[in-house]
């Protein structure tokens, strides 16, 4: 497989995540060493979410990050490119609809709050799938961007930055349907805007008053905005 970089066709990534959906939630414990259910809670209280909310989960994949966002009480619908990774979530008993990030298949302020985790960077034009985002929440709504982002300790960001091409995709090769997906993966984790440059790009694509706070480290960074009243 070529390596990876940030210009991957959509089409390509929505296959290969059809290729990981079955087994796709027990890759990401195993390789997150069980800090993934830890993650998806924390976006859930980032997010701020009340009951009755209506609320997007973009890039839901199996729906897991959209069953814990349910704990609220809102009200929230999976979105993702990738058909069969809906399909692996079907037991999972939320709202799921088939939707490309850049052309979102919700009318305009339609949303109280919107997120997306591990999903940004896959998205062909991600300014786009911002702006796109921004289009379908209300003024005054929240986002919520889950995604792996840059160690913010020196010894650790190497060891970490080592870690991801070599024992990720290792890993995979044991509990991932596809594991040359995982190469892939490590290489845009790799490539990633780091947490100010994406807070930036937050602010020029449809929202405002973007921050982050970092969790395990800087392993993941939540970075929360606003859309303009």
């Amino acid at each position: 497989m070529a390596k990876a970089d940030l210009e991957k066709k959509p089409f390509d990534v929505a296959g290969m995540f059809d290729d990981v959906g079955e087994n796709y939630d027990l890759t990401n414990t195993v390789l997150s060493f069980g800090l993934d259910k830890y993650w998806r809670r924390r976006t859930r209280e980032r997010l701020g979410l009340k009951p009755g909310e209506l609320v997007l989960d973009l890039a839901a994949g199996t729906a897991v990050s959209t069953e814990e966002l349910a704990k609220s009480g809102a009200w929230v619908v999976a979105c993702d490119f990738s058909q069969g990774m809906l399909a692996a979530g079907r037991r999972r008993a939320v709202p799921k609809v088939a939707g490309d990030a850049m052309a979102l298949p919700f009318a305009d302020e339609t949303f109280d709050a919107v997120t997306i985790s591990y999903g940004l960077r896959n998205v062909y034009d991600f300014r786009a799938g911002l702006r796109e985002m921004a289009r379908v929440t209300k003024p005054g709504g929240r986002l919520v961007v889950n995604e792996f982002s840059t160690p913010n300790l020196p010894g650790f960001r190497a060891l970490y930055k080592n870690y991801l091409p070599l024992a990720l995709p290792a890993l995979a090769k044991v509990f991932s349907s596809n594991p040359e997906a995982y190469d892939y993966l490590a290489e845009s984790i790799r490539a990633w805007p780091h947490q100010a440059e994406l807070a930036r790009e937050i602010n020029r694509n449809g929202w405002e008053d973007a921050g982050w706070q970092d969790l395990s480290g800087g392993i993941v960074a939540l970075h929360s905005a606003v859309k303009p009243g």
